[in-house]
C-alpha cells in the first residue's frame, strides 16, 4: 500500500491543475487516468470537435464564395486529411499537458482503472496488468461521462457512431441520421452537411437545444433547415434496423404519422451517464443519484468525509469551463483557507453551431418562473451592421434584464462569433453593470461588440 497526501482518479480538466498545484504546495499526489490525459474535453470533445467544425466551415465559405464575389472550383472535402488534422492538434494538446505533469515533482501519474477498497484507499489495476494499493486522506474523483444509448428496438443491432467514433471516419457519410437534437447531435450534423452528407436530425421533443427559450431554439432550427439539415421535432424512434446497401432504416413517429427514414450512417447523441459504475464506491461511503451521479454539495464534498467530486461526474453543467472552476474551488478552501463554493456562479457556454450560440445567465422562461420582473431587449442580426458586412447576418441577439435593478440577468447571442459577444455581456454581469452602461458605451465601430448599444436602445424605444 503506497501512501500518498492525495489521489486524483481521472485527469480530466480539473485534475491535471489539481494534481500540479497539490505537488507544488509539498502534498505527495497520485494521478490515475485509464486512457489520456485531459479527459473528454481534449481527447473526445471540445479540441477535436472544434477543429473539424473549423474545416467545415472553410468548406461552407468556399461553396459560398461567389456570395463575396470570389470565384472557385469545385469543392471536394478529403476527410482522411480533416481526421489527421484533428488527431494532430489533439496529440499535440495532449501530450503538453502531460508533459506538465510528468515534469512536476510530487505527482505520480499512474496509468490504469481505480475503484475504492475502503474510504481512505483503492486499488489500481495498472495497463500493464499489475496492481497496486494506494492510500490517502484526500480523494477527488474526476472520471468524466460517457456516451449513452436510448432503449430504442432493434438499435444494438445495427453499425452506430457515437460523438468519439464519428470523428475517425474517412469518408462522408452518403446521409447520416442522428438521433438526439442537443448540442452534440447539432454541431455534428451541420458539420457532416457541410462536408457534403445529407443529414436528418431526430429530436423527441418540441424544440431542439431544450434549455433554450423557445424563440431562440426555433431560429436555430430555421438556420439548421436553411443549410439543408432536415429536422423532425417531436418525432420518436420507434426501431431500427439493417436497411439495403448495408445502410440503416429508422421508423420513427412523427406528428404527421409514422415515417422510415433510410440513412448511410448512425450518430447516437441521446446523452451521457457518469463514469462511476465500475469505482465501487459503495466501499468508500460515496452515495450517487438514480442515474449514478456523485452527490456533491456546494463545496465539491461528497458524502464520505475528505472525498470529492470535480467536473461532469457530479452532475449538472457539462462544460471544460466549469470543471476547470472546480478546481479552484477545491484550491482556494484546501490550500488557501477560503470558503469558495459553486452559488452563484454563472455557467456561460457556446454551442459552436454556426453561426454560434453564446448562452449565459437566465434565459427569459427561467427568469418568469423564477418571479423576476424583467424586460426582454432583443435584436436580429440582420440589424448588426458588422455580421452585414460580413454577409453573415442570421441569428438573433436577446438579453434578459430585472426590470428594478436594470442587471442584465442573462443573454442568448445567435450569431456571427456569438459566444465572444456573449461573454462582454457575461462580464458586464460579473461587475453588476447595469445594462443602462452597456446601451450608452462606446464601442469601436464597426465592431459586433457595438451592436449591444443597439440591442440595449431597441429595449428602450
Amino acid at each position: 500500500m503506497m501512501q500518498y497526501d492525495a489521489i486524483i482518479i481521472g485527469a480530466g480538466q480539473a485534475a491535471a491543475p489539481l494534481s500540479t498545484t497539490l505537488a507544488k504546495a509539498g502534498w505527495k499526489t497520485a494521478l490515475i487516468e485509464k486512457k489520456h490525459v485531459g479527459g473528454t474535453c481534449v481527447n473526445e470533445g471540445c479540441t477535436p470537435t472544434k477543429t473539424m467544425v473549423a474545416s467545415a466551415r472553410v468548406a461552407y465559405l468556399a461553396r459560398r464564395a461567389a456570395d463575396y464575389g470570389v470565384h472557385t472550383g469545385e469543392v471536394t472535402v478529403d476527410m482522411a486529411k480533416v481526421r489527421q488534422r484533428k488527431r494532430a492538434i489533439v496529440e499535440s494538446f495532449r501530450k503538453g499537458g502531460q508533459r506538465r505533469i510528468e515534469k512536476t515533482d510530487g505527482v505520480d501519474l499512474l496509468f490504469g482503472e481505480a475503484h475504492f477498497t475502503d474510504p481512505k484507499s483503492v486499488q489500481v489495476r495498472l495497463n500493464d496488468g499489475e496492481t497496486c494499493g494506494l492510500a490517502a486522506e484526500t480523494i477527488f474523483i474526476n472520471t468524466g461521462t460517457r456516451a449513452i444509448f436510448p432503449p430504442v428496438p432493434g438499435l444494438d443491432s445495427v453499425p452506430t457512431l457515437d460523438s468519439t467514433s464519428i470523428m475517425e471516419l474517412d469518408i462522408v457519410p452518403a446521409h447520416l441520421l442522428v438521433l438526439g437534437g442537443g448540442y452534440i447531435g447539432l454541431e455534428f450534423g451541420q458539420m457532416f452537411r457541410r462536408f457534403g452528407a445529407q443529414v436528418t436530425i431526430v429530436q423527441r421533443g418540441d424544440q431542439l437545444l431544450t434549455r433554450e427559450d423557445s424563440d431562440v431554439a426555433a431560429e436555430v432550427a430555421g438556420i439548421l433547415r436553411e443549410d439543408g439539415v432536415q429536422v423532425l421535432l417531436e418525432s420518436e424512434a420507434l426501431y431500427v434496423e439493417e436497411g439495403g446497401d448495408g445502410g440503416i432504416r429508422m421508423t420513427v413517429r412523427t406528428p404527421d404519422g409514422e415515417r422510415a427514414l433510410a440513412g448511410s450512417h448512425l450518430l447516437v447523441a441521446a446523452g451521457r451517464a457518469p463514469n462511476t459504475d465500475r469505482l465501487n464506491l459503495a466501499a468508500a461511503g460515496v452515495e450517487t443519484d438514480q442515474r449514478g451521479f456523485i452527490q456533491a454539495n456546494e463545496r465539491l464534498e461528497t458524502t464520505a468525509p475528505g472525498v470529492y467530486a470535480l467536473g461532469d461526474v457530479k452532475g449538472g453543467p457539462a462544460f471544460t469551463h466549469i470543471s476547470y472552476d472546480d478546481f479552484r474551488i477545491v484550491r482556494t478552501n484546501l490550500l488557501e483557507g477560503g470558503g469558495a463554493t459553486v452559488n452563484g456562479r454563472l455557467v456561460p457556454y457556446t454551442v459552436f453551431i454556426d453561426p454560434q450560440l453564446g448562452r449565459v445567465g437566465l434565459s427569459e422562461t427561467e427568469a418568469r418562473e423564477r418571479g423576476h420582473q424583467i424586460r426582454v431587449a432583443k435584436l436580429p442580426m440582420a440589424h448588426v451592421a458588422r455580421a452585414l458586412e460580413m454577409d453573415e447576418a442570421r441569428g438573433v441577439m436577446k438579453a434578459v434584464v430585472d426590470a428594478e435593478t436594470d442587471q442584465i440577468l442573462g443573454c442568448a447571442v445567435l450569431g456571427i462569433e456569438g459566444g465572444e459577444v456573449m461573454s462582454v455581456l457575461q462580464t458586464a454581469m460579473m461587475g453588476r453593470i447595469p445594462y443602462t452602461r452597456i446601451r450608452d458605451g462606446v464601442f469601436a465601430h464597426p465592431t459586433l461588440a457595438e451592436s449591444l448599444n443597439n440591442l440595449f436602445m431597441a429595449m428602450d424605444a
